[in-house]
């Protein structure tokens, strides 16, 4: 869905597979730092804690059709959420 702000989205992963997707590059908008907001795979809910804490920043690779990436690691049958940090 589109928001009033273009620049208020957040990045939804997730890996529907038993199996960890380590550096798994996802295509981004805009560049700048992303904080994982979200981990289903986190020690607070009984997870292996496989993720992105405290977060990863953008690199100028296009990928997806988009002109950024970040490389994430999808934790293995979870949902990992992404926000880009307001500066």
């Amino acid at each position: 869905r589109k928001a009033k702000d273009p620049s208020d989205f957040v990045v939804v992963c997730c890996n529907f597979t038993p199996v960890v997707r380590s550096q798994y590059r996802v295509g981004l908008p805009q560049g700048g730092w992303y904080e994982e907001v979200f981990n289903s795979d986190s020690e607070y809910y009984g997870g292996g804690n496989v993720g992105n804490y405290p977060g990863i920043a953008a690199e100028k690779i296009g990928h997806h059709g988009r002109p950024y990436s970040i490389p994430v690691n999808l934790p293995p049958l979870a949902v990992t959420v992404l926000k880009p940090k307001k500066e």
